[in-house]
Protein backbone atom coordinates (compact mmCIF):
# COMPACT_ATOMS: atom_id res chain seq x y z
CA UNK A 1 0.00 0.00 0.00
CA UNK A 2 1.24 3.49 -0.84
CA UNK A 3 1.16 5.81 2.18
CA UNK A 4 2.18 9.43 2.57
CA UNK A 5 3.60 11.81 5.16
CA UNK A 6 3.22 15.56 4.89
CA UNK A 7 5.88 17.79 6.42
CA UNK A 8 8.12 20.80 5.74
CA UNK A 9 10.97 18.48 4.68
CA UNK A 10 11.36 15.15 2.90
CA UNK A 11 11.64 12.20 5.32
CA UNK A 12 14.37 9.61 4.83
CA UNK A 13 14.67 8.34 8.43
CA UNK A 14 12.65 8.55 11.63
CA UNK A 15 13.71 9.13 15.23
CA UNK A 16 10.69 8.19 17.33
CA UNK A 17 12.10 9.97 20.37
CA UNK A 18 11.61 13.26 18.52
CA UNK A 19 7.94 12.56 17.75
CA UNK A 20 5.56 14.56 19.92
CA UNK A 21 3.34 12.87 22.54
CA UNK A 22 -0.31 13.74 23.09
CA UNK A 23 -1.44 12.91 19.55
CA UNK A 24 -4.43 10.79 18.46
CA UNK A 25 -2.72 7.41 18.66
CA UNK A 26 0.17 8.40 20.89
CA UNK A 27 3.79 9.23 20.18
CA UNK A 28 4.88 7.90 16.81
CA UNK A 29 5.38 8.48 13.09
CA UNK A 30 2.14 9.15 11.22
CA UNK A 31 1.25 8.43 7.58
CA UNK A 32 -1.97 8.23 5.59
CA UNK A 33 -3.16 6.39 2.49
CA UNK A 34 -5.06 9.54 1.42
CA UNK A 35 -2.56 11.67 -0.50
CA UNK A 36 -4.73 14.82 -0.37
CA UNK A 37 -4.69 14.59 3.42
CA UNK A 38 -0.87 14.47 3.41
CA UNK A 39 -0.78 17.40 0.98
CA UNK A 40 -2.92 19.44 3.37
CA UNK A 41 -0.53 18.77 6.24
CA UNK A 42 2.52 19.45 4.07
CA UNK A 43 1.12 22.86 3.15
CA UNK A 44 0.12 23.64 6.73
CA UNK A 45 3.40 22.55 8.34
CA UNK A 46 5.35 24.16 5.51
CA UNK A 47 3.76 27.53 6.27
CA UNK A 48 4.51 27.13 9.97
CA UNK A 49 8.18 26.53 9.13
CA UNK A 50 8.30 29.07 6.29
CA UNK A 51 9.14 26.43 3.71
CA UNK A 52 7.40 24.70 0.85
CA UNK A 53 5.65 21.62 2.18
CA UNK A 54 6.83 18.18 1.07
CA UNK A 55 4.89 14.92 0.73
CA UNK A 56 7.06 11.83 1.18
CA UNK A 57 5.75 8.57 -0.26
CA UNK A 58 6.36 5.19 1.38
CA UNK A 59 5.40 1.58 0.76
CA UNK A 60 3.58 0.02 3.72
CA UNK A 61 4.07 -3.74 3.86
CA UNK A 62 0.58 -5.04 4.51
CA UNK A 63 1.80 -8.39 5.77
CA UNK A 64 2.12 -6.42 9.02
CA UNK A 65 -1.56 -7.22 9.54
CA UNK A 66 -0.66 -10.91 9.77
CA UNK A 67 2.64 -10.60 11.64
CA UNK A 68 2.25 -12.25 15.05
CA UNK A 69 5.25 -10.30 16.36
CA UNK A 70 3.47 -6.98 15.83
CA UNK A 71 0.75 -5.77 18.17
CA UNK A 72 -1.72 -3.86 15.97
CA UNK A 73 -4.90 -1.96 16.71
CA UNK A 74 -7.20 -1.02 13.84
CA UNK A 75 -10.33 1.14 13.97
CA UNK A 76 -12.56 0.68 10.92
CA UNK A 77 -14.26 4.01 11.56
CA UNK A 78 -15.35 6.48 14.20
CA UNK A 79 -16.62 4.57 17.22
CA UNK A 80 -16.84 4.75 20.98
CA UNK A 81 -13.67 2.64 21.27
CA UNK A 82 -11.88 5.01 18.89
CA UNK A 83 -13.08 8.01 20.90
CA UNK A 84 -11.93 6.51 24.22
CA UNK A 85 -8.52 5.68 22.73
CA UNK A 86 -8.14 9.21 21.34
CA UNK A 87 -9.00 10.68 24.74
CA UNK A 88 -6.49 8.38 26.45
CA UNK A 89 -3.66 9.55 24.19
CA UNK A 90 -4.64 13.22 23.95
CA UNK A 91 -4.53 13.45 27.75
CA UNK A 92 -0.96 12.14 27.81
CA UNK A 93 1.69 14.82 27.31
CA UNK A 94 4.42 13.27 29.46
CA UNK A 95 6.26 11.55 26.63
CA UNK A 96 5.62 8.04 27.96
CA UNK A 97 3.42 5.83 25.79
CA UNK A 98 0.13 4.88 27.42
CA UNK A 99 -0.49 1.84 25.22
CA UNK A 100 1.55 -1.15 24.06
CA UNK A 101 0.65 -1.25 20.35
CA UNK A 102 3.31 -1.25 17.64
CA UNK A 103 0.95 0.11 14.98
CA UNK A 104 -2.41 1.87 15.30
CA UNK A 105 -4.66 2.62 12.32
CA UNK A 106 -7.92 4.53 12.08
CA UNK A 107 -9.65 7.87 11.41
CA UNK A 108 -8.15 11.27 12.21
CA UNK A 109 -9.36 13.66 14.87
CA UNK A 110 -8.98 16.80 12.72
CA UNK A 111 -9.32 20.41 13.87
CA UNK A 112 -13.13 20.38 13.86
CA UNK A 113 -13.25 17.08 15.74
CA UNK A 114 -10.67 18.36 18.22
CA UNK A 115 -12.83 21.39 19.00
CA UNK A 116 -15.75 19.08 19.78
CA UNK A 117 -13.44 16.98 21.96
CA UNK A 118 -12.77 20.11 23.98
CA UNK A 119 -16.52 20.71 24.18
CA UNK A 120 -16.94 17.17 25.49
CA UNK A 121 -14.20 17.72 28.07
CA UNK A 122 -15.96 20.93 29.15
CA UNK A 123 -19.27 19.10 29.49
CA UNK A 124 -20.89 20.98 26.59
CA UNK A 125 -21.62 17.85 24.57
CA UNK A 126 -22.22 14.23 25.54
CA UNK A 127 -20.28 11.30 24.14
CA UNK A 128 -23.45 10.13 22.37
CA UNK A 129 -23.92 13.53 20.68
CA UNK A 130 -20.26 13.61 19.71
CA UNK A 131 -20.36 10.17 18.09
CA UNK A 132 -23.62 10.99 16.28
CA UNK A 133 -21.97 14.03 14.68
CA UNK A 134 -19.05 11.91 13.49
CA UNK A 135 -21.38 9.90 11.25
CA UNK A 136 -21.38 12.84 8.86
CA UNK A 137 -17.62 13.39 8.77
CA UNK A 138 -15.65 12.90 5.57
CA UNK A 139 -13.51 9.74 5.58
CA UNK A 140 -10.01 10.22 6.96
CA UNK A 141 -7.13 7.86 7.62
CA UNK A 142 -3.90 7.60 9.56
CA UNK A 143 -1.43 4.92 10.59
CA UNK A 144 0.83 5.54 13.56
CA UNK A 145 4.10 3.62 13.84
CA UNK A 146 4.85 3.59 17.56
CA UNK A 147 7.92 1.34 17.86
CA UNK A 148 11.23 0.88 16.09
CA UNK A 149 10.14 -2.59 15.02
CA UNK A 150 6.99 -1.24 13.38
CA UNK A 151 9.03 1.10 11.18
CA UNK A 152 10.41 -1.95 9.41
CA UNK A 153 6.98 -2.26 7.79
CA UNK A 154 7.75 0.92 5.83
CA UNK A 155 10.01 1.11 2.80
CA UNK A 156 11.63 4.52 2.88
CA UNK A 157 12.64 6.53 -0.20
CA UNK A 158 16.02 5.28 -1.35
CA UNK A 159 19.16 7.23 -2.02
CA UNK A 160 22.47 5.64 -2.93
CA UNK A 161 23.17 4.35 0.55
CA UNK A 162 19.74 3.10 1.50
CA UNK A 163 19.62 0.14 -0.86
CA UNK A 164 22.84 -1.22 0.63
CA UNK A 165 21.66 -0.54 4.18
CA UNK A 166 18.49 -2.61 3.67
CA UNK A 167 20.55 -5.66 2.70
CA UNK A 168 22.86 -5.12 5.68
CA UNK A 169 19.85 -4.87 8.02
CA UNK A 170 18.38 -8.14 6.74
CA UNK A 171 21.68 -10.04 7.04
CA UNK A 172 22.42 -8.80 10.56
CA UNK A 173 18.94 -9.48 11.95
CA UNK A 174 18.94 -12.99 10.46
CA UNK A 175 22.41 -13.71 11.87
CA UNK A 176 21.44 -12.50 15.35
CA UNK A 177 18.53 -14.94 15.27
CA UNK A 178 20.80 -17.81 14.24
CA UNK A 179 23.72 -17.05 16.57
CA UNK A 180 21.71 -16.35 19.72
CA UNK A 181 18.43 -18.19 19.16
CA UNK A 182 16.44 -14.95 19.25
CA UNK A 183 13.06 -14.39 17.68
CA UNK A 184 12.75 -11.95 14.79
CA UNK A 185 11.24 -9.39 17.20
CA UNK A 186 14.07 -9.75 19.72
CA UNK A 187 16.77 -9.42 17.06
CA UNK A 188 15.04 -6.49 15.38
CA UNK A 189 14.48 -4.59 18.62
CA UNK A 190 18.10 -4.98 19.74
CA UNK A 191 19.59 -4.12 16.36
CA UNK A 192 17.52 -1.02 15.62
CA UNK A 193 18.05 0.34 19.14
CA UNK A 194 21.83 0.05 18.84
CA UNK A 195 24.35 2.84 18.35
CA UNK A 196 25.84 0.79 15.53
CA UNK A 197 22.62 1.08 13.52
CA UNK A 198 22.43 4.82 14.23
CA UNK A 199 25.93 5.19 12.82
CA UNK A 200 25.07 2.99 9.85
CA UNK A 201 22.19 5.18 8.68
CA UNK A 202 24.28 8.33 9.11
CA UNK A 203 25.90 8.55 5.68
CA UNK A 204 28.60 10.88 6.94
CA UNK A 205 30.18 7.98 8.87
CA UNK A 206 30.63 5.95 5.68
CA UNK A 207 29.84 2.83 7.69
CA UNK A 208 27.35 1.64 5.06
CA UNK A 209 30.27 1.08 2.67
CA UNK A 210 31.66 -1.71 4.85
CA UNK A 211 30.56 -5.34 4.56
CA UNK A 212 27.71 -6.51 6.74
CA UNK A 213 30.08 -8.90 8.57
CA UNK A 214 32.31 -5.97 9.60
CA UNK A 215 29.29 -4.07 10.86
CA UNK A 216 28.04 -7.19 12.64
CA UNK A 217 31.34 -7.46 14.52
CA UNK A 218 31.01 -3.82 15.58
CA UNK A 219 27.50 -4.54 16.83
CA UNK A 220 28.67 -7.52 18.88
CA UNK A 221 31.43 -5.39 20.40
CA UNK A 222 28.92 -2.68 21.30
CA UNK A 223 26.53 -5.17 22.89
CA UNK A 224 29.36 -7.16 24.49
CA UNK A 225 28.05 -10.35 22.90
CA UNK A 226 30.11 -13.40 21.94
CA UNK A 227 29.10 -16.02 19.42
Amino acid sequence: MKVYHGSHIAIDRVDLSKCKPGKDFGQGFYVTKIRSQAEYWAERIGKENKTTGVVTEFDFHEYAYEDDDLNMLCFDGYSEDWFDFIMLNRANVQGRQVHKYDIVEGPVADDAVTLRIYDYMDGKVSKEQFLEELKFKRPSHQICFCTVQSLQMLTFPHNGADGNIIHIDDDIVETLMIDFGWTDKQATDVYYASKTWSRLIDETTGLYKKTWTEIYRLLLQELKLKK
